[in-house]
């Protein structure tokens, strides 16, 4: 990436330079084309690497607060520009960020520690999330970069869409909306020889059957979901749109910061219990966010914009989320899943704080101080309790970037 982006994660901008400054070096085998505009107005920019019918799209920055997906896509562009033989009948397509708009609030490109992270965190509204839009809004309601995503999908035919995302503190996993046989084991082994711990229990893709350590295949249709009282489903998301054209999504998260809880797979002794302990600090945690909202909402009753309405947002799902987490049984009783679960619970109302500290600062600077204590408080304990490692942004890179390859090369196999 270039010993600077070595230390610090890529903001948009320096992402659209190093495309142009490729297209620039190879005129004939790289192409950068603006492809649709944020909902601010922001450019989407999209580059393209060779001219083969048979296409891998990369996406990153779906998530404003996941940042490791524009080093990786970078590393690919120009791996694939430098190496002829991942040309040979493939062409490459990235989306540099699929939410500009998002990263633009998002301002922590080198944080220090999950606090320093927090302090600059913005995570948008579900129905404001360019991949997530679909599963909660009608058709007519799409936001453009959910329209521009799915316009280059309907354009490029892709076997094989990536999307680049990342965790804040845990492991790593990948979500795939259909099996690619052969992936698992090129992913453990990357993520070993990285010490990059494998979240073999991801509460994200909780219930799912896997392939693999970590590596976790949708499930049918008629499945029952693990959280019912989410409204957004992974198979109304643009993930699933790839599948009209006989392709598939894989979604790759990476670690910022290595947790050692997440990685067991050994039956945790008291699941149920754990779960309702869980339940009750994330709906105790909430509650405390929500009451000091409440308290500052008298002199801001006309407060808005996208940090007051995703941290509103984040608020409004933890009541359902408590009860799902208490259902008999757990969706997966191994210390693996109590773990992801565990840190899910801690990062829902963080980021509320988070989010409702920075929406606040300059009009209610006591409600900020006591959300920043909250912020600063929380963060030390997340981190405290899943001891955390900061993974270097190279060796984040590196191993989604395996994960890319060995998930196109797999995939391709697989499609004939």
């Amino acid at each position: 990436m270039g010993p600077l982006l070595e230390l610090r994660y890529p903001t948009p901008a320096e992402l659209v330079a190093a495309a142009r400054a490729l297209t620039v070096r190879s005129p004939g085998l790289c192409v950068l084309r603006q492809v649709g505009v944020s909902r601010a107005g922001r450019p989407l920019h999209l580059l393209s690497v060779g001219r083969a019918e048979r296409a891998v799209l990369v996406v990153a920055g779906a998530h404003a607060n996941e940042p490791a997906g524009g080093g990786t896509l970078l590393a690919l562009a120009r791996r694939t520009v430098r190496e002829p033989e991942l040309r040979d009948g493939t062409s490459w397509h990235f989306l540099l960020c699929a939410d500009p708009d998002g990263a633009s609030l998002h301002v922590t490109p080198s944080p220090r520690s999950l606090y320093d992270y927090h302090l600059g965190f913005f995570r948008p509204a579900g129905p404001e999330q360019p991949e997530w839009a679909p599963s909660v809004l009608p058709p007519d309601r799409l936001p453009p970069e959910t329209r521009a995503l799915t316009g280059v999908i309907d354009e490029v035919r892709p076997y094989l869409q990536v999307s680049l995302h990342g965790t804040d503190l845990g492991g790593s996993w990948v979500q795939l909306t259909r099996d690619v046989p052969g992936l698992a084991e090129p992913f453990a082994k990357s993520a070993a020889q990285l010490h990059i711990p494998v979240e073999t229990g991801a509460s994200d893709a909780a219930g799912w059957p896997a392939s693999g350590p970590g590596v976790h295949v949708m499930p049918a249709p008629e499945a029952a979901p693990a959280y019912p009282s989410l409204t957004d489903d992974a198979r109304h998301s643009t993930w699933y749109h790839a599948h009209r054209y006989g392709g598939l999504t894989a979604v790759i998260e990476v670690p910022m910061w290595a947790g050692d809880l997440v990685d067991d797979p050994a039956p945790h002794p008291a699941p149920h219990a754990a779960m309702g302990l869980l339940a009750d600090r994330l709906l105790r945690d909430a509650d405390e966010v929500r009451r000091i909202l409440e308290d500052a909402r008298p002199e801001h009753r006309d407060a808005g914009g996208p940090l007051l309405r995703a941290a509103t947002w984040v608020l409004e799902l933890v009541p359902g989320l408590a009860a799902d987490l208490v259902r008999t049984p757990p969706a997966d009783g191994t210390r693996a899943y109590v773990g992801s679960v565990d840190a899910f619970a801690r990062r829902v109302p963080l980021r509320a704080a988070a989010m409702l500290r920075r929406a606040l600062s300059g009009t209610d600077e006591r409600a900020a101080a006591r959300l920043e204590y909250l912020v600063a408080r929380w963060s030390a304990a997340f981190a405290t309790s899943f001891r955390a490692r900061w993974v270097p942004v190279g060796q984040q890179v590196e191993h989604q970037s395996r994960t890319v390859l060995a998930a196109a090369h797999h995939a391709r196999e697989q499609s004939g």
